[in-house]
């Protein structure tokens, strides 16, 4: 790969190229070989490795990611149809009303208005666009909203509808189930053990639970992470061993793009090398999963974004996210011209 390690910097080193090198061949048996899932142990090995072996693992780790899924890269639109004013304290969210954020709460947004979203992401070449609503969890009326939205945008622009809309209850994912959602977007966000750190108006295990809803409903689950909130290397990956556990078809991975009035406003912005590192690991403790571009790569990845490309990421958050800006879209279907990856949809498994 045409990256400099030295440029860019990395952690700390804490092994010897020598052993880093052992680390990575007995990764390589096990995950290409084998087809053996890498235990919590082995991740933590990988987290240690000096810079030195850096090169060494993202090209594992696109090996991996062909191996296991392709050439083919998954376009996905997002679209928030309902921002701002959540009850939730979600420390690193410029949504959450306890916040002194300038994200101020607006009103649902019309049939109109979500269709007109949905297909200008089916013309970037886009296969999955998902309606993103700023809450704890869907009332009534939210849920009718979803109801009528979700088979409405399939039926008019043929894309696989997906939703984010909270914790939920076993009797709100049936209906989400019947009413078409393909996939349901529920972040972990963080590990267990440091989860209390970033929210404490609800769980971890209330997000976990509802991540099993949506698997026990037969919807596809996608299901994030957020570097950069101040976890420790360890913690990061507990939350890839708790993500083994669930299983998700989808992984997006986001970098703390700090938010003014957030209590993470004043978090340092993840070093595009480390951002690399986490990539390339997440993609060896998930190899079968659609692992997502998503948050924070504009300010994380620079003029590296290729290179995650090259280090096992799958799929694309094309466009504007939630309440700050993306990149140019066709800079995107640029990239994966140049790197002639094929556009399409995917389905992962683990």
């Amino acid at each position: 790969m045409n990256i400099s390690t030295k440029s860019i910097g990395l952690s700390v080193t804490r092994l010897t190229q020598k052993q880093g090198d052992e680390i990575i061949n007995d990764s390589k048996n096990k995950l290409l070989n084998q087809k053996q899932n890498l235990s919590e142990e082995d991740l933590s090995k990988l987290s240690k490795l000096p810079s030195s072996n850096l090169s060494a693992l993202l090209e594992l780790a696109h090996n991996v990611r062909l191996e296991y899924c392709g050439e083919t890269v998954e376009i996905e639109g997002i679209l928030s149809a309902k921002t701002g004013g959540c009850t939730e304290d979600c420390h690193f969210c410029s949504q959450s009303a306890r916040h002194e954020s300038t994200v101020k709460a607006t009103p649902l947004l019309s049939e109109d208005e979500v269709l007109k979203a949905a297909i200008e992401t089916k013309e970037l070449g886009a296969t999955e666009f998902c309606i993103v609503l700023a809450i704890k969890g869907p009332d009534e009326k939210i849920m009718n909203y979803l109801e009528k939205m979700v088979p409405l945008v399939n039926s008019k622009t043929g894309l696989d509808v997906a939703v984010s809309a909270g914790i939920l209850t076993d009797e709100q994912a049936t209906r989400l189930k019947a009413c078409g959602t393909h996939r349901y977007n529920h972040n972990l966000e963080t590990a267990r053990s440091f989860f209390e750190n970033v929210v404490t108006t609800h769980s971890f295990e209330e997000r976990f639970d509802t991540c099993m809803l949506v698997k026990k409903h037969d919807m596809q689950l996608c299901c994030g992470i957020l570097f950069g909130m101040g976890e420790s290397e360890d913690q990061r990956v507990e939350v890839l061993s708790q993500l083994q556990q669930l299983e998700p078809t989808e992984v997006p991975l986001n970098f703390l793009n700090p938010r003014p009035g957030t209590p993470l406003a004043s978090n340092s912005i993840v070093q595009t090398s480390e951002a690399l590192k986490w990539i390339a690991i997440s993609r060896l403790a998930l190899p079968g999963v659609i692992l997502r571009y998503a948050g924070g790569r504009e300010i994380t990845m620079r003029d590296f974004q290729a290179d995650g490309m090259l280090s096992g990421i799958n799929a694309l958050i094309v466009g504007n996210y939630l309440t700050t800006l993306g990149r140019d879209p066709k800079l995107d279907i640029k990239m994966l011209s140049d790197l002639k990856m094929p556009i399409g949809s995917l389905t992962g498994i683990i």
